[in-house]
């Protein structure tokens, strides 16, 4: 494995390259993609510079691939942020130059379907960051939460140690995004109850690897970006959220036995699990349903982990994923989780 590097960290009046590996829902849904614009450049002194398949529905692989050499490449782009996510990135790594990629490290921000890139920029021996996004984090209506906005400075900026807090407040329902009046208000939060400890209480410091947890499934399946020697990940600190499709209980703990019948779930000392998303356009949960869907997804993770990882510490409930707000997770750099003392510590 190629000794991790941190790239190099932009400075305000910089340019960062924004890029939709995944989709090119900018196109489709400009007004939140356009707020994150502006926020970058307003807010963070960033200046963006778009590629032919940032704001492009229906860009082939290889365009996508293209895109994200040129961003690499580009000695004036300092950094890298996904617009947002989709569903197909994988068929984007087979046409990455990883040579090029790895003699032009460059701090890159992004999470669910960018599990895919991340797991490669780790491979390549470059340390990613789980998290950000133009149209999420950046395009939040009304403001950018405190938290996210805090964390991502400090991811873009920052180096050295920054501890994690939990979220007093957090929300997971969607508006719609094609309606102005969405971006004239904040999102409706409700209290964050703190995380959860669960398993030995011990002080695990390792690097990060995971994402989300039906991507990972799908690199599983095609074998692509999983080392081969899977001591690779011994002594990792294992990352794992849920997208907004909700899978069920039963699907998180099949996946997560499967990890553990491929002898890979016993490797982490330590999970990170973040605070599932429990509603969607599509599946309006009540809030009894939905506490209802995070007690039974923690109860699958408890479950594998009794059968297949007795020893691994578990934090739930890490804001991290598809909530609000959101923190950036350094993704190949060293996270501490202290059971004793309740904390976790990151590396940017």
């Amino acid at each position: 494995m190629p000794t991790p590097v941190y790239p190099s960290k932009p400075r305000p009046g910089d340019r960062i390259g924004v890029v939709s590996p995944s989709s090119g829902l900018p196109g489709l849904l400009p007004l939140p993609y356009e707020l994150g614009l502006s926020r970058l450049e307003k807010d963070f002194g960033l200046i963006p510079v778009e590629y032919p398949t940032t704001r492009k529905m229906g860009s082939t692989p290889q365009e996508r691939a293209d895109d994200l050499h040129a961003a690499f490449a580009d000695p004036t782009v300092t950094a890298l942020m996904a617009s947002i996510g989709g569903d197909d990135q994988i068929t984007v790594l087979s046409l990455l130059d990883r040579k090029l990629i790895r003699e032009n490290p460059k701090p890159f921000f992004g999470f669910s379907d960018h599990t895919n890139l991340l797991a490669y920029l780790w491979n390549t021996g470059i340390v990613g960051y789980h998290g950000g996004g133009v149209m999420t984090a950046l395009g939040r209506p009304g403001a950018m939460d405190p938290l996210t906005e805090e964390s991502l400075r400090a991811a873009l900026f920052g180096s050295g140690p920054y501890e994690l807090r939990p979220a007093r407040r957090f929300g997971d329902t969607d508006r719609d995004w094609a309606d102005p009046a969405t971006f004239m208000t904040e999102p409706e939060t409700r209290p964050g109850g703190g995380w959860s400890w669960h398993g030995p209480e011990r002080v695990v410091e390792g690097r990060s690897w995971g994402g989300n947890l039906e991507i990972l499934s799908w690199l599983l399946m095609a074998d692509r970006e999983i080392q081969a020697d899977l001591s690779a990940y011994d002594g990792c600190v294992l990352l794992l959220e849920t997208s907004e499709e909700l899978p069920a209980a039963e699907e998180v703990f099949r996946i997560l036995r499967n990890m553990g019948e491929r002898d890979l779930l016993r490797r982490f000392p330590a999970l990170l699990m973040a605070r599932p998303k429990t509603w969607s356009l599509q599946r309006r949960h009540s809030p009894e349903e939905a506490a209802r869907y995070a007690r039974e997804q923690r109860a699958a993770v408890v479950r594998a982990l009794a059968a297949y990882a007795p020893g691994t510490m578990a934090v739930f409930d890490v804001d991290f994923g598809h909530t609000d707000p959101q923190l950036v997770i350094p993704y190949g750099g060293p996270v501490r989780v202290d059971g004793t003392a309740r904390r976790i510590t990151v590396t940017y």
